[in-house]
């Protein structure tokens, strides 16, 4: 079964699964910066990087954690680094 080319998405017309997948280290990078700014998740889920790792995982769920466990290890992760550093 081969890759679907595009994401089907009407936000994102044409970008290719390539594209997004490119996108990956990005979209960890924004939503780690997002818990470090205490966004709560509420608001994280509004962001076009919770989208595309939805998008992600959706497409390709072995490849791609579910973005609320994601959110969960960075947000311990986070929690972890500020701990330390007091």
């Amino acid at each position: 079964m081969s890759k679907p080319e595009t994401t089907g998405n009407p936000e994102t017309p044409g970008m290719s699964l390539g594209q997004l997948e490119a996108g990956y280290p990005t979209y960890c990078k924004a939503l780690r910066m997002l818990v470090q700014e205490g966004n709560s998740l509420t608001a994280i889920k509004r962001t076009l990087c919770w989208q595309r790792l939805e998008m992600l995982h959706h497409v390709l769920p072995r490849q791609y954690r579910d973005p609320v466990m994601h959110y969960g290890m960075v947000k311990r992760a986070v929690e972890a680094e500020a701990a330390g550093k007091r």
